[in-house]
């Protein structure tokens, strides 16, 4: 898969081709970014059926993960962040793409794009999302960022491994969620990438430019996250004008277990297809 420069390092990316049979949808390609991780190199499984079934989509490596680089002189931001995605989809052609942010930092970067680059993004659909970080949250991301400093990564993994599955699924698959192959591998080695990445989640601000996302929007509230808790997430609801919300009470920070994720795979191909159907301006 192709690399290209853009704003200052080197980004990895995969672009893949539905394997569905697209309705309502059709021709209308996404971009899906996640927390402090990647779905490529072989991680697409862990992206939403509903959007890999029915649309063309690009994942992609953040900077200093997979085999993208960084530039370790400039300051992290999710400004950056969005600023390499908007030059990835220039690259690629693409405009008025449904991004989905999910499990933190990609919904983040999202808000981001849609308020430089409203041209890009025909829907913007999050999860596990915040506007700004608020002190509990800065001292859970500080101290994920702490035990894989000071303590390592499999410290790290266990901690932020259960806090981000709901007890039942945790319980049940603890033995794939821990480990070399677990869940945030793609972070072994990558400490000073990773540390990089809170920086960029701790200083996320868009709470006073919110009313400047004017794509259609969903954000998803999970009652038992307790990271990004519901009250985090519903200032993005009530800040982004004519956003809708999505109480799901039994979800936490990350969606997961065959009946979540069809859940979650209606929810979205319900909004696309209101989005695609809905007239533009």
């Amino acid at each position: 898969m192709p690399t290209v420069d853009i704003n200052g390092h080197s980004m990895y990316y995969e672009v893949h081709q539905p394997g569905g049979n697209p309705t309502g949808s059709e021709g209308t390609p996404a971009i899906v970014m996640g927390g402090w991780g990647t779905f490529c190199h072989g991680g697409l499984g862990a992206v939403p059926w509903a959007v890999t079934q029915n649309h063309t989509t690009v994942v992609f490596d953040y900077r200093g993960i997979g085999e993208s680089t960084d530039d370790l002189e400039t300051t992290p931001s999710t400004q950056q962040y969005a600023t390499d995605v908007a030059g990835l989809l220039d690259h690629l052609g693409w405009s008025d793409v449904h991004v989905v942010g999910m499990v933190g930092m990609g919904a983040c970067i999202g808000q981001e794009l849609a308020i430089a680059r409203p041209d890009l993004v025909r829907s913007l659909l999050m999860t596990g999302t915040w506007a700004k970080a608020d002190p509990i949250f800065t001292d859970q991301l500080e101290g994920f960022r702490r035990a894989h400093a000071e303590a390592g990564f499999a410290t790290f993994q266990l901690l932020v491994a259960s806090f981000s599955f709901t007890p039942e699924i945790y319980n049940e698959a603890r033995d794939r969620l821990i480990g070399p192959d677990g869940a945030w591998k793609n972070l072994q080695g990558r400490e000073v990438a990773h540390s990089r990445l809170v920086e960029a989640c701790l200083t996320h601000d868009t709470v006073d430019r919110l009313d400047q996302i004017t794509c259609p929007t969903m954000v998803v509230h999970a009652g038992q996250d307790v990271i990004t808790r519901p009250e985090m997430t519903r200032v993005l609801e009530h800040g982004i004008p004519n956003a809708e919300g999505f109480e799901w009470p039994e979800i936490a920070h990350v969606i997961a277990g065959r009946d979540q994720r069809k859940r979650f795979d209606d929810l979205i191909t319900d909004f696309f297809t209101r989005v695609e159907r809905a007239p533009t301006t």
